[in-house]
């Protein structure tokens, strides 16, 4: 079952309405078609499927604008968001894989930047275990947002 990762096209629409995430996660990121239809995101929002035999099955936002700035003074920069993988297919590795794809699928679509960040909540140990395990660093910076604190992790490019 190959994984990759793709720009979202209105192509996947379809299969994300049925998209699936148990309300412990809910609690910490958003569905993908609210993400993507939300609009107070900034137009520059790089909406990516994570796909498996091409079925989108993980879905995250590369934002930038005003919200990135809460996290870096870095221009290059991009803010992960919204990162899910679809309950169905959780526990398969699909998460770490598409994480792992990100350096190189960004350097191919968005050439101009040189660092990924995110915040992800201090409650979240699994996601902050995986995403220390695909490369992100924690220069031990916090963001306190709405929903509590949260670890500020990078990714160079």
């Amino acid at each position: 079952m190959p994984i990759t990762l793709s720009v979202y096209n209105e192509t996947h629409e379809h299969q994300l309405k049925d998209f699936h995430l148990p309300e412990d996660q809910l609690q910490f990121t958003s569905l993908p078609l609210d993400k993507i239809q939300n609009p107070t995101i900034s137009p520059d929002t790089r909406h990516i499927v994570i796909l498996s035999d091409d079925t989108p099955v993980g879905y995250f936002a590369l934002e930038n604008g005003e919200k990135l700035r809460k996290y870096s003074s870095n221009p290059k920069a991009r803010l992960l968001t919204s990162f899910s993988i679809d309950a169905r297919h959780q526990g398969q590795g699909i998460a770490k894989e598409g994480l792992n794809q990100l350096p190189g699928f960004i350097r191919e679509n968005l050439p101009e930047t040189d660092e990924v960040v995110l915040g992800v909540n201090k409650r979240n140990q699994a996601a902050i275990s995986l995403y220390l395990r695909t490369g992100f660093t924690d220069h031990d910076e916090e963001y306190v947002g709405p929903k509590g604190p949260q670890h500020v992790l990078h990714l160079n490019i």
